[in-house]
């Protein structure tokens, strides 16, 4: 359910679970967290795309694994945001189709986002009776300022590819069906670097804000278990469930 491929210094890594949209299940999460720790210590690995199969990024995590109750540690997709947010390697994400909850979140700690106009973003956490994630009430405000922040983390608002370049949250935008090639194309340009310097330079441009960052995310990791545990959030989930059938 992850397919990943290193080639000419560039692994890319595609998320293909097509009949549920792409969604993560616990141990995707795991491999690609160890896919993170691959690139990491790889010093011929230039670069990280992140992509999902069937024009679809990702439908977010696995709706099913929110029926378990957990307690404060980190669960498998935390672990691999912490990775990928460590990571010193570049990354890429090539988005079309979802990008929703950790799909979307997930690339604020992304180098590099590439989108069409027509990509469908939403963070609807505290819809679902959460709270926000994968640092995103650290991160998000940084990357696209307070007002839109709120929209998207608070009123759990969806948005497209153009406003979410149009706010900072892309890179850039590219037609339907060659998002992927503008990411490969990005990670052939950096290739063609030193990796020592781009690795060097990416490490000093996140270490300003890697313990705040993972403060929000211990803080994240607590009140998202808390109110998970909550018998409204489980009614909120089993419904939700119920009509998905």
């Amino acid at each position: 359910m992850i397919r990943s491929q290193l080639k000419d210094g560039v692994l890319e890594i595609c998320f293909d679970r097509a009949d549920k949209r792409n969604a993560l299940s616990h141990a995707m999460y795991d491999r690609l967290a160890e896919l993170m720790d691959e690139a990491g210590g790889d010093p011929q690995c230039s670069a990280v795309i992140l992509y999902g199969a069937g024009g679809m990024f990702t439908a977010g995590a696995d709706i099913q694994d929110f029926q378990t109750r957990r307690g404060h540690e980190d669960s498998p997709a935390v672990r691999f945001l912490r990775k990928l947010a460590r990571l010193d390697v570049p990354v890429i994400a090539a988005v079309e189709g979802f990008a929703i909850g950790i799909g979307a979140t997930m690339l604020q700690h992304v180098d590099f986002v590439y989108a069409s106009p027509q990509a469908r973003f939403r963070m609807p956490f505290v819809a679902l009776g959460l709270c926000p994630e994968a640092g995103s009430s650290y991160l998000l405000e940084k990357l696209v300022g307070t007002r839109r922040a709120r929209e998207w983390l608070l009123q759990c608002k969806p948005f497209d590819g153009q406003q979410a370049h149009e706010a900072g949250f892309v890179t850039a935008l590219a037609e339907a069906g060659t998002v992927l090639d503008i990411a490969r194309a990005t990670a052939a340009d950096l290739a063609q670097l030193p990796r020592a310097s781009v690795r060097a330079g990416k490490a000093l441009l996140r270490r300003a804000d890697e313990a705040a960052l993972m403060q929000a995310l211990d803080a994240e990791v607590r009140i998202f278990a808390d109110l998970l545990n909550t018998d409204d959030t489980q009614r909120i989930f089993k419904a939700f469930l119920e009509k998905a059938r």
